[in-house]
């Protein structure tokens, strides 16, 4: 009784000292990253300060460099390099030579890394979100909540448990391996390329860089060229962060141009990991084929939002307006909604969107900033107008702020389009842009069918009273990512993998399988008890081992046990005593 007392106590003991080390904070430096030529201050040079007017039916890829322009204002931000074949090659050549070196060392270097970074984007929120909403139109809000919420909760997972699911894993031997201990390692593939999309620039470049540096790989990621001037700041605060922890130099790369860009680095590298649309993802993998490159793809989606019948409407619509405000993602882009609620739940929809206004987003009195890709809102009105011309009708709009006259075709506003139906091309073709496609349904089943009726499979939201019924419709539907009774909660769980299946790709970010998918994984068998016991099975008794092992029954196996025993007692018997009998 004493001496269970005294363990109580060490027990005890232990968990207060463990809990007051938590309560002293690590000693995490600060890291200074020059920000003075991307503030905008109205101090900008004359060369940075035009008005820009993109050429049009031009391909970029024949330019030499990256122009950068403020898709909201169309001010001009400057250039980059579009990098050629031999520059790349040579940039990944770096990182190689870097990352054998960073492969040796130790998490404690790793977290140290993690949490400088994390620090930095806790003191530099609004930096951060000006830069990405200047780039690419987006709003403040959208930045803060796509780009430093979901990459604080990665950063923070990875210290947490990324040491974890990066250690050696022990798993069973098996019946006739007992004697043997069997686990899987996890080793760095060496450099790992990243080719992301401009949506969310900033954690676009910090996921898949997390997940490779602290697996102890290099990475080079091409940025979009709709988003390389905030990717190059970007690049800025990781350089600062690895000088911080004495890192080598080049073990991150961040790089801008084209498709000659993309190709040299999708045949240069160890993996290559790609965000982005359907067709370029499969250029990606016929590139990749050559050199057998394996790929992770996280491609276009066509989210389906389903709205029960047993739902607070006025809630949902709230959630539903919102989410197809979002300019810059590929959110929800098919909402059925229960014939039963369906007048109810359009209403106050479009009572909402009517309210929605679009502008440049740093002005500060606007819901809605630019769209970012040029002519894009042609690519949304031709959608609206093939909807429009197979009997759906725009129920309603959102307004234009004072817009400039250059900027003028990067805005579209949100709109809710009723009466449509699955011939449409809005309903079937990726979007990406503030259109509200809404359609009923009758039964459970229905909207399960209509929902599956799709090339893509990202994502789902399903709303219900019964949280039963919700995880029931979910769990049918073809998808990587299901929320139930949310809308986009998953990325803030950066233990869950994230991907799509069908034309949305394939392989997983976050989570173990997004951690664990930097690495090679190598399954490694040696003796339990070396060496006195070692794997030698005589010829005799193969068969009965075979049975003893793997019978059907009991019965069976003990039979072929005595049958295993007595060829073993035979053997071991010496000649003399066998000829005695």
């Amino acid at each position: 009784m004493a001496f269970l007392f005294s363990l109580i106590v060490l027990a005890f003991a232990y968990a207060i000292c463990r809990f007051l080390l938590m309560l002293i904070p690590p000693n995490v430096p600060s890291i200074d990253v020059d920000a003075s030529d991307v503030l905008d201050d109205g101090n900008q040079t004359p060369d940075n300060s035009f008005i820009y007017i993109p050429p049009r039916g031009r391909t970029p890829q024949s330019e030499t460099k990256v122009q950068c322009y403020e898709p909201a204002t169309m001010k001009y931000l400057g250039y980059f390099p579009a990098l050629s074949r031999a520059e790349v090659e040579e940039r990944v050549a770096q990182a190689r030579k870097a990352q054998k070196v960073w492969a040796k060392s130790s998490f404690k270097q790793r977290r140290q890394f993690l949490r400088i970074l994390l620090k930095y984007i806790i003191e530099h929120q609004e930096l951060i979100c000006e830069i990405s909403s200047r780039d690419t139109g987006k709003t403040m809000v959208d930045g803060s909540l796509g780009e430093i919420m979901t990459t604080c909760e990665k950063i923070t997972w990875l210290l947490s448990e990324g040491e974890k699911w990066l250690k050696p894993e022990y798993r069973s031997s098996g019946r006739s391996m007992i004697h043997k201990k069997a686990k899987v390692e996890f080793h760095p593939l060496g450099v790992v390329g990243a080719i992301v999309s401009w949506n969310y620039p900033f954690h676009n470049i910090f996921n898949p860089m997390l997940a490779a540096v602290f697996s102890g790989n290099g990475i080079v990621i091409k940025v979009s060229e709709n988003a390389s001037w905030s990717g190059c700041f970007y690049f800025r605060i990781i350089q600062a962060a690895l000088a911080a922890v004495g890192a080598p130099e080049n073990l991150v790369d961040v790089i801008t141009g084209f498709a000659e860009t993309g190709e040299a680095l999708v045949s240069s590298v160890d993996k290559i990991i790609f965000v982005g649309s359907p067709g370029v993802g499969r250029m990606i993998m016929r590139n990749a084929s050559k050199t057998l490159t394996p790929v992770t793809l996280e491609l276009g989606g066509k989210d389906a939002f389903i709205v029960c019948d047993d739902v607070d409407v006025a809630q949902i619509a709230v959630r539903a307006a919102l989410q197809s405000s979002g300019q810059n993602c590929a959110g929800a882009e098919r909402f059925y909604v229960h014939r039963d609620i369906y007048a109810l739940f359009v209403s106050q929809v479009a009572k909402i969107v009517k309210s929605v206004s679009a502008g440049p987003p740093l002005a500060g009195k606007y819901d809605m900033g630019a769209l970012c890709l040029l002519e894009h809102s042609e690519k949304l009105q031709n959608l609206v107008n093939d909807a429009l011309d197979k009997g759906a009708e725009i129920l309603a709009r959102g307004s234009f702020g004072h817009l400039s006259e250059g900027a003028v075709d990067q805005y579209f506003p949100p709109t809710v389009i009723v009466n449509v139906n699955h011939t449409m091309k809005l309903m079937q073709e990726e979007a990406f842009g503030p259109i509200m496609p809404i359609m009923k349904f009758d039964t459970d089943e229905e909207v399960v069918k209509l929902a599956n009726d799709s090339r893509y499979g990202l994502g789902c939201a399903v709303f219900s009273g019964s949280q039963h019924r919700a995880r029931e419709i979910a769990s049918q539907i073809q998808c990587g990512v299901a929320a139930i009774n949310d809308f986009a909660s998953n990325y803030m769980c950066q233990s869950l993998p994230f991907g799509g299946v069908k034309d949305s790709g394939f392989g997983r970010f976050a989570g173990v399988e997004g951690l664990r998918a930097c690495c090679l994984v190598k399954s490694v068998v040696e003796d339990r008890w070396w060496p006195y016991i070692k794997t030698k099975i005589p010829k005799p008794i193969q068969e009965s081992l075979v049975e003893a092992l793997y019978g059907l029954n009991i019965w069976d196996r003990l039979r072929a046990l005595v049958n295993v025993l007595k060829v073993l007692t035979e053997q071991n018997t010496p000649v003399s005593s066998r000829r005695n009998d």
